[in-house]
């Protein structure tokens, strides 16, 4: 199982180049820059800035050098050759916009509110979702089976940011139980994004869980376990949900995707400290090394999530060998 994450990880490494790659030419291609809405700055003192993040060199390939015959500075004198080098390095590069600060710190600060949201969602949706699931498909073609697939499709149907919204104006300011808003003090100002973040991830996983569990109710292995007179509470849990948590697990990876991809609305509109503000204020403010950074680390988390995804797999259905 090790040598299948090392490997992993080790396949990984040109994805993040890729990704950082294409990055890169988005934010270049992308009219505007950097300090383009620094009102009254000097020429000289906006050539000056520009030197000092190498701004003022060229993208890709240094034409001037080529005409020199400087060959050594054609590659190594451009924007992307000092961006990689510094990432090759673990350096994401300071922040255009926040003056002192490098986009490591920006990112310690702020991305541990992120993944906590994240967490909180992942882990509401799995320990509500997979329930519901079985509870649907054990009561199949009753009311509570209805219920629980209206609540699905409900779920599934609705945008997260009407449902953070409806959330705020009912528990926050139609019966004032809940915090509108921000991520300080206790549980209560976690409750509502989690539950906001959650919903979706829910609905899927009982809809997934409940049609899995029908279709392995039928199989031959569950008759046999019931005509020996097993119990039918642990057939159902033996037999049947262990392998009906086989499609969960696959649509774990993407779930998680979206989990976190949501958590920008969700941090949004409930004012939370989290990683979702620096991005929106860099893509408004053109701030290069901030949005590629940003990407990059929910990219290496998507990589490490799937990873788990794929070693849980293998842990519910033995058929799977990690190789």
């Amino acid at each position: 199982m090790l040598l299948f994450i090392l490997k992993r990880l080790f396949i990984s490494i040109p994805v993040i180049f890729i990704l950082a790659t294409l990055t890169f030419c988005i934010m270049r291609v992308t009219p505007g820059g950097p300090f383009d809405k620094d009102k009254a700055i000097p020429p000289e003192i906006k050539a000056n800035i520009e030197a000092k993040y190498h701004l003022d060199k060229p993208t890709f390939i240094n034409t001037p050098a080529f005409h020199k015959k400087k060959w050594i500075h054609v590659l190594t004198e451009t924007q992307y050759f000092y961006y990689m080098k510094g990432l090759a390095q673990g350096d994401l590069g300071p922040s255009y916009k926040y003056l002192g600060r490098s986009v490591t710190d920006i990112i310690l600060d702020s991305l541990p509110v992120s993944v906590e949201l994240g967490f909180y969602a992942a882990l509401l949706a799995f320990l509500l979702g997979i329930p519901l699931g079985i509870l649907a498909a054990y009561k199949h073609n009753t009311w509570i089976d209805n219920a629980a697939m209206f609540t699905a499709i409900s779920g599934i149907t609705l945008p997260s940011f009407l449902v953070a919204a409806l959330l705020i104006y009912i528990f926050s300011i139609k019966m004032a139980w809940l915090p509108a808003g921000l991520w300080d003090g206790g549980w209560e100002y976690k409750i509502l994004p989690t539950i906001a973040l959650g919903l979706r991830p829910v609905a899927i996983i009982a809809r997934l869980m409940r049609t899995s569990m029908l279709d392995v109710i039928k199989a031959d292995y569950v008759r046999t376990a019931r005509a020996k007179g097993l119990n039918e509470v642990w057939v159902i849990l033996k037999h049947v949900v262990k392998n009906s948590l086989i499609p969960v697990i696959t649509i774990s990876g993407p779930l998680l995707a979206g989990i976190i991809t949501g958590s920008f609305v969700i941090e949004h509109v409930f004012a939370i400290p989290g990683i979702a503000k620096h991005f929106i204020l860099a893509v408004t403010n053109r701030d290069y090394t901030l949005i590629m950074g940003v990407t990059l680390v929910y990219a290496v988390l998507l990589i490490i999530a799937n990873i788990l995804v794929d070693v849980f797999y293998a842990l519910v259905d033995p058929r799977i060998k990690l190789s």
